[in-house]
């Protein structure tokens, strides 16, 4: 009896969880191969963590279990010289490979293949229409280079014409780039928002929504990330539009000095772990809003960084105070939002927004979801946090 019990249970709790990662899943990803231990990839849900990238179909089943949607990893889809790829054979192995696992819940796309330089373009769009026509709205996953890869890297003279021909040449679903911007010493990558300007342009003028990979594990000279490094990537992110964000990594690679991804090389949860979460689960609570809004435009009140925009003339927020960042948005029922992030990555500020004109301004709540009052000691920001404001009619 007590077995049946248990087992009834089981099956409650997997119902739940797959039912939870339905509602309103903002794409949150641990880059990288994922295993297949049920144990972990609970704990990775647990994380906030909503998809697995990158996992063997035979892992499918426990990352349903787990709440977790999945990039499959496979040689059929992502195994080639991708110079010289027979259009023929790829059809023939996307056709084998998506009658396995297609109808499966948890496929959310296939890796193909990760910075590709434009002259493997040709390769890759034959495999990922071969994906488009096997298995529609799953993603041929393809990650792109940032702005400061050299032009013998990109194969082109320079980023924007890499974006360009990446979109003309494969037809992409959705955008992907990476960029690891905190450097030890405490100093960011200049280039840093100029390619979230760069792909958040791209995605509007494409319309394709765009991910950003950013920084979980130190290495080289990329610094060991404090809280204020894991807000601010992902709510500058958010500012700009992005519908997806990767880590990189989730497991920490054991080579080299890479530390402190929220899996260490041990499998032992760090600091960064907590980190993570906590910034995952208020992405999740502020999910079934942001999925809503359609990205207006972003500028910085303060210093404004190479490649990016001060506040237009007709701006919403004419005036704030501070080194801050302003992405505004219009919601699917026509009303306005914005997102503001203190850029500081060591100073709390009060975020006292001026509109042009007059408004009364609500906070969708990190921590439950629900639309407030915003005020009071509600307005003040962590370094590099953000808030979700609402301009109410």
């Amino acid at each position: 009896m007590a077995r049946r019990f248990a087992m009834v249970a089981v099956v409650l709790w997997t119902a739940a969880v797959s039912a939870r990662a339905e509602e309103a899943m903002f794409p949150l990803m641990a880059w990288g191969h994922t295993p297949g231990d049920p144990a972990v990839l609970k704990r990775m849900r647990e994380c906030g963590i909503t998809v697995a990238g990158f996992v063997d179909p035979k892992a499918l089943d426990a990352c349903r279990d787990a709440g977790l949607k999945a990039i499959v990893a496979d040689p059929r889809t992502a195994g080639y010289d991708w110079l010289n790829v027979d259009p023929a054979v790829a059809r023939a192995n996307v056709e084998a490979l998506t009658k396995e696992v297609k109808d499966h819940p948890a496929v959310y796309g296939y890796l193909l293949r990760d910075e590709p330089s434009a002259a493997m373009f040709p390769g890759l769009a034959a495999v990922s229409e071969a994906v488009k026509e096997f298995h529609p709205g799953a993603w041929p996953y393809i990650n792109l280079f940032p702005n400061y890869a050299e032009p013998e890297q990109l194969g082109t003279p320079d980023y924007e014409s890499h974006i360009k021909a990446f979109v003309e040449t494969c037809k992409p679903t959705q955008l992907s780039y990476d960029h690891y911007a905190p450097f030890e010493g405490g100093g960011l990558r200049e280039s840093y928002f100029a390619n979230l300007e760069s792909m958040r342009n791209a995605g509007l003028e494409h319309e394709l929504p765009f991910w950003n990979i950013v920084l979980t594990s130190a290495h080289f000279n990329y610094r060991e990330t404090t809280d204020a490094d894991v807000r601010f990537q992902i709510f500058t992110s958010l500012a700009y539009g992005a519908r997806g964000i990767a880590f990189f990594t989730y497991f920490t690679p054991n080579w080299g000095n890479y530390r402190l991804g929220p899996i260490d090389q041990f499998g032992n949860e760090t600091p960064t772990w907590g980190k993570l979460r906590t910034v995952n689960l208020q992405v999740e609570k502020l999910a079934p809003t942001l999925l809503k809004l359609r990205s207006d435009r972003v500028y910085h009140h303060g210093d404004v960084p190479q490649g990016a925009q001060a506040p237009p003339a007709d701006s919403l927020v004419e005036e704030i105070g501070g080194p801050m960042l302003v992405g505004e948005f219009t919601h699917e029922d026509g009303s306005r939002y914005l997102m503001i992030v203190n850029k500081s990555f060591t100073d709390s500020a009060p975020c006292r927004p001026e509109l042009r004109a007059e408004a009364k301004l609500e906070q969708v709540s990190p921590y439950t979801g629900r639309t407030g009052p915003f005020g009071g000691e509600g307005v003040w920001l962590a370094p590099g946090q953000g808030t979700l404001l609402r301009i109410a009619p």
